[in-house]
């Protein structure tokens, strides 16, 4: 009989792409996937640690993989996993534990407690890891976009984050190896490439060689034959330099599109959070890729109620976040997580101050939103077709480059595509249009 496998993932694109990459070593290992709701001989769980919520996701998913099968083998791993891997053995039904190292080794591991039974322990010290972990080409991320990782880590330490504990030190994959992954989902027939990592900004810093850099790499991926669309996961203001700008302004196949975290528009709050920029520093940064890459989307990530934000410190940042005009902004609700400087911080802003306003900095997102995609009304825009929409049935969708959603009439011959899609109207941040051309370039 054929052994089942079942992966729930948590949290971020990374954590998707390693789900693709576990489930391929599965399949070579023997088993069929299967629904995570099915009942399935092993249940892996990818959990996310960001939040308190995270955290707590996690541990309902968990939970719920030991009741739909309580002889199944239930295998956790991921940032929760690595950070409070005794938390985690301590929920009833939990066999195995790996962290965020060693995926490569989840099958031996899974039917190595098959064999010997009684929960284990596998997560190693992540702060000694010194190479970037191989993994499959994931083979089944969806008929048209495709992550790839290139990087692994971060040095940063910002005063908020837990996720230079869960994930290590900076570890960049092998340029040689990231290109010859991008050749072969250029072959599997995908269309658009995004470059993904914990901070892909920093690639190459753990490298000899002084010329590699992110720059650098998009530089070659941009040449690899067939690539119609390569992406840029976010990357951190100080990591931008004029040669990645250049590149995405010279390369039309690389998405107009940058997302750059700002996190705070105070320069008192930026310092606390140790970010390593200021506002000056930031706007002059997006003004200059504006100037140099016309029609550019600038998306970013913005943190509300850190400790110490005043009201003030807050109309800082709506008048930053204006001026900057983002395409798009994801406004977060700081959490405190334990073993953070900042969970230790005295002046914790109350969660009613937190919720008053994330929903007026989201309120301003979604305007500036409506105004970027009202640009669009009336041009004839590049679609990648994912699939259809759920929203606007019998609708389709897909993105453009720089990263709106737009839906339009269709059918599965044109999934996967890229099609040239004339602008009619706009529904908040949402584009209609029409199907001028298939397969358009």
């Amino acid at each position: 009989m054929t052994k089942t496998a079942a992966i729930y993932t948590l949290g971020c694109k990374v954590n998707q792409y390693e789900s693709a990459a576990i489930g391929d070593l599965f399949r070579q290992a023997g088993y069929q996937l299967v629904d995570f709701e099915q009942p399935a001989d092993v249940y892996v769980v990818n959990t996310c640690t960001v939040t308190h919520l995270g955290d707590r996701k996690s541990r309902q998913i968990i939970r719920r993989a030991a009741k739909q099968n309580p002889a199944a083998v239930i295998a956790v791993t991921g940032c929760y996993a690595q950070t409070s891997p005794g938390e985690v053995l301590e929920i009833p039904g939990v066999d195995l534990v790996v962290g965020t190292r060693d995926r490569a080794r989840i099958v031996k591991l899974v039917e190595g407690h098959v064999k010997n039974k009684g929960p284990v322990n596998a997560v190693e010290d992540i702060m000694q890891s010194e190479c970037f972990e191989e993994l499959p080409v994931p083979t089944e991320q969806g008929k048209a976009r495709a992550f790839l990782k290139i990087q692994e880590g971060c040095n940063s330490f910002c005063a908020y984050c837990i996720i230079p504990y869960a994930r290590g030190p900076v570890r960049s994959r092998l340029p040689e190896n990231v290109l010859k992954a991008a050749t072969e989902l250029v072959q599997q027939g995908y269309q658009e490439i995004v470059l993904t990592g914990i901070h892909i900004g920093a690639y190459g810093q753990d490298f000899t060689a002084q010329n590699i850099d992110l720059a650098w790499l998009v530089e070659r991926l941009a040449a690899v034959p067939g690539l119609r669309r390569l992406r840029l996961g976010s990357v951190e203001p100080h990591d931008i330099n004029t040669a990645l700008i250049e590149a995405v302004a010279n390369h039309p196949n690389i998405c107009r599109h940058l997302h750059i975290p700002l996190q705070s528009g105070d320069d008192q709050i930026l310092a606390k959070m140790r970010r390593r920029y200021d506002t000056r520093e930031y706007n002059r940064l997006i003004a200059e890729i504006y100037r140099k890459v016309p029609g550019v989307a600038i998306t970013s990530d913005v943190i509300v109620g850190f400790p110490g934000e005043t009201e003030a410190n807050f109309q800082n940042t709506l008048r930053t976040v204006a001026k900057a005009k983002f395409a798009r902004i994801h406004v977060f609700k700081y959490s405190p997580r334990k073993g953070t400087p900042a969970a230790e911080f005295a002046d914790q802003v109350p969660p009613e101050e937190k919720e008053e306003r994330s929903r007026r900095l989201i309120e301003l997102g979604e305007q500036l939103a409506h105004e970027f995609a009202q640009i669009q009304v009336g041009k004839d825009l590049e679609v990648l077709v994912e699939q259809p929409s759920h929203e606007y049935t019998p609708l389709w969708e897909g993105h453009t480059d720089t990263y709106l959603k737009v839906i339009f009439p269709a059918d599965e011959s044109v999934r996967g595509q890229i099609v040239k899609v004339h602008i009619d109207n706009v529904e908040g941040p949402i584009l209609k249009g029409t199907i001028i051309s298939k397969q358009a370039g």
